[in-house]
């Protein structure tokens, strides 16, 4: 892919980041750029995010080697959030915290591309505001440098505020780690600033999480709810700690998951449609990703298997066999609306039972009759 390099809009500790335009489609996108011989963490990530594809984590949309001042640039691509990083949100807003109603949103979404990870056997080891970007439908997990498998070894990694007891005392880093590391974000994100802001000296820090047996404290200014999933968060021993599914039924998200749900079944929607289409890729790369769109739905509901007309092939157990239908054949595409039909009535009817009139607005007739423009 040709394209011209914009603006920086970041630093890290080894890359710089910049905003790109691919010269063919005009498309704008974010590129991260290190030089080869230090790309080891750039790599890293690639090799992650390019296995991952959710609406709770950052795309990834490439990656090349190019040539800068007689220097080998290694660059990965990535979706351009234009609204920056949480942790800009937080200092940007009036007071520099957030309210509660706006931490439940984005603890939410950062939840949801957890959990996705935790299901994939990925542990993040780096969760913090900063890591965090924002963009029109929200917060989205970005920053893979850290990450592992968990079953990975490797060097105990992260930042000091936001490691959790375990850590900090080198002895794992699990997926219970992310959690804590939420929870530090939680904190950030109603106060203004990280857990154990007033220690300066990194070392001081990671003794006081690891040994002293303290928590960090929490907002004096969220409600009973929002200190009850903090607690869940920063547990000490992390066999007590939630997990990410745990953690979404609980009450201070239950209202949020489940707008936040049907708006993704609205997303997941769009995309069968463009599935339906012009599939793409292999069937396992089409099930992949609409495993991926689909899950906070499938995680709430569970769905009937439907089996498609007239010798089509078998949806197997719920709708990620919709995308594998050969659209170019009559029966394909009868089989397909068939299960569209099913799908649209079974959803209607899940919102009616909420009784949430924002949802039935999400799930009106007009984007919901969209589906079949095409057919």
């Amino acid at each position: 892919m040709d394209w011209t390099r914009g603006h920086t809009i970041g630093h890290g500790s080894t890359a710089t980041v910049s905003v790109a335009t691919a010269i063919q489609s005009g498309d704008v996108f974010a590129v991260k750029s290190v030089e080869l011989s230090q790309s080891e963490f750039l790599r890293r990530e690639q090799k992650i995010l390019s296995s991952i594809v959710s609406p709770f984590i950052v795309s990834y949309k490439g990656c090349d080697i190019t040539r800068k001042h007689s220097k080998v640039m290694y660059n990965l691509f990535l979706e351009y959030m234009p609204d920056g990083s949480l942790r800009n949100a937080i200092h940007a807003h009036g007071g520099g915290r957030l309210g509660e109603s706006l931490i439940r949103v984005f603890t939410c979404q950062i939840l949801q591309g957890l959990d996705y990870l935790h299901l994939n056997g990925l542990v993040h080891c780096d969760i913090k505001s900063s890591n965090i970007l924002v963009g029109e439908r929200g917060a989205k997990i970005a920053d893979f440098g850290c990450a592992k498998r968990v079953e990975q070894p490797g060097p105990i990694a992260g930042t000091p505020m936001f490691m959790a007891p375990e850590v900090a005392r080198g002895e794992e880093q699990g997926l219970a780690s992310d959690i804590w590391a939420l929870g530090c974000t939680i904190i950030e994100m109603a106060s203004g600033a990280a857990p154990w802001h007033n220690v300066s000296d990194p070392v001081s820090i990671i003794y006081r999480v690891g040994y002293s047996g303290h928590l960090p404290e929490f907002p004096c200014c969220l409600s009973e709810q929002a200190r009850d999933f903090l607690d869940k968060c920063l547990r000490r021993d992390p066999k007590e700690r939630w997990t990410a599914s745990q953690l979404l039924a609980h009450p201070f998200l239950v209202g949020e998951f489940s707008i936040s749900k049907f708006k993704n079944l609205i997303q997941a929607r769009l995309l069968l449609q463009v599935f339906l289409i012009k599939p793409f890729g292999t069937p396992w790369m089409n099930r992949k990703v609409w495993r991926a769109w689909s899950r906070p739905l499938l995680q709430a509901v569970k769905v009937q298997p439907v089996r498609g007309s007239e010798g089509c092939p078998c949806f197997q157990g719920h709708l990620t066999g919709i995308v594998m239908i050969r659209i170019g054949s009559r029966r394909g595409r009868i089989a397909a609306r068939k299960v569209i039909q099913y799908w649209m009535a079974l959803n209607t009817k899940i919102i009616k039972s909420v009784g949430s009139e924002e949802l039935l607005n999400l799930f009106d007739s007009n984007i919901s009759n969209r589906i079949f423009d095409d057919f």
